[in-house]
């Protein structure tokens, strides 16, 4: 599943910089997550980054987006073909 910034979201900014897809950017009101290229760090880390650092843990799974590990794989190798 892509992940999701609920509403919860202080805009500290410590998320943005932490996504190795750049999927997170600022949203009208809050930071957003493009569930296109969120892989939830599959393929770059263990555990999703921004869900490390969000000193408010908003930022949960997207059941709108469910994805399996297989999927969220594909989904880098797709981002990381079109970075080349």
């Amino acid at each position: 599943m892509a992940l999701k910034i609920t509403d919860e979201c202080i805009n500290c900014d410590v998320c943005e910089p932490e996504c190795p897809n750049e999927a997170i950017f600022q949203g009208p009101e809050i930071y957003e997550i493009d569930p296109n290229k969120c892989t939830q760090c599959v393929g770059h880390f263990d555990e999703p980054q921004c869900q490390q650092v969000c000193p408010v843990d908003c930022i949960p799974l997207d059941p709108e987006h469910p994805e399996s590990t297989d999927e969220l794989l594909e989904k880098y190798q797709r981002l990381q073909a079109h970075k080349d």
